[in-house]
């Protein structure tokens, strides 16, 4: 089976890595803030925090969207943007296996933006 990437990779200057000092001990750059903001934008929503929330916490490290849909009283197109959201944010990325699309979480930038507030 072929693997396909269900969309295209977005490139994030901090994907990887810590990238900046904790706003306690320095204030953002206006690059630096720029970066940042998308995330927590995406994260400023509750349906979207619970997503990433149950894609992070997967045991397996990866869900299928299959799964994701029915918890919550959303359309699948809904639930599709939400995830388009996360993804644009670099939170999650995703691939495509046949017809289901499987997420998982970027600990990198997690791991960013939970630094940047300590």
């Amino acid at each position: 089976m072929s693997k396909q990437s269900a969309s295209a990779v977005v490139e994030l200057p901090m994907a990887d890595a810590v990238c900046c000092t904790p706003l306690s001990e320095a204030a953002l750059s206006a690059e630096q803030a720029k970066d940042l903001a998308p995330a927590f934008k995406a994260l400023g929503d509750p349906v979207r925090l619970q997503l990433l929330s149950q894609i992070a916490s997967a045991p397996s490290g990866e869900v299928c969207v299959c799964d994701l849909t029915p918890a919550y009283n959303l359309t699948g197109p809904t639930i599709s943007h939400h995830l388009k959201v996360l993804r644009e944010a670099g939170l999650i990325d995703c691939e495509r296996r046949g017809t289901w699309v499987y997420y998982w979480a970027i600990p990198g930038r997690m791991a960013a933006l939970a630094h940047v507030l300590t």
